[in-house]
């Protein structure tokens, strides 16, 4: 097993692995990444994101994409755990810790105070993986979300 970042010829597998974790998540439609975008968004002269690929003889079978944040409360920056998907042939084989673990090392390397994610509420296979790597699940805060749409009517008004 080998956890490193993505290389821009293996942007294929990496949608790949995203349709995968949409189909997971049942909301297939919500896909709108292509190569193109992934490339864009990955290896611009400012990337937008990162992603870490598991490689397993030759083949990607689990990844997890990331960015950067800042939380104001503690005045450090952190990482945002985007995705975090493994094929499911390849789970129970330490690969989703294995990515956890290299995403704590980035973070810990850059100064960062805290990783942050969700995680669905329906999704208890996850939480307990999380609450196992010694995680929180805060039960109280909820995701809010302004789409393409309201963001355009609110910048226009």
């Amino acid at each position: 097993m080998k956890v490193r970042h993505i290389e821009q010829s293996e942007l294929s597998q990496l949608l790949s692995l995203l349709k995968a974790k949409a189909e997971f998540d049942g909301c297939p439609e919500s896909l709108l990444a292509t190569t193109e975008s992934l490339k864009d968004a990955l290896f611009s002269a400012t990337p937008q994101a990162h992603a870490l690929v598991v490689e397993i003889n030759g083949q990607l079978v689990g990844m997890a994409t990331y960015y950067t944040i800042f939380s104001s409360f503690i005045a450090k920056p952190g990482l945002w755990l985007d995705d975090l998907y493994v094929y499911e042939e390849y789970r129970g084989q330490r690969i989703g810790l294995a990515l956890m673990q290299k995403l704590c090392k980035i973070a810990e390397h850059a100064g960062c105070g805290r990783v942050d994610w969700h995680v669905s509420k329906f999704n208890e296979h996850g939480k307990n993986f999380y609450r196992k790597i010694g995680a929180t699940i805060s039960e109280v805060s909820q995701l809010v979300r302004l789409e393409t749409k309201a963001i355009q009517n609110l910048a226009s008004a």
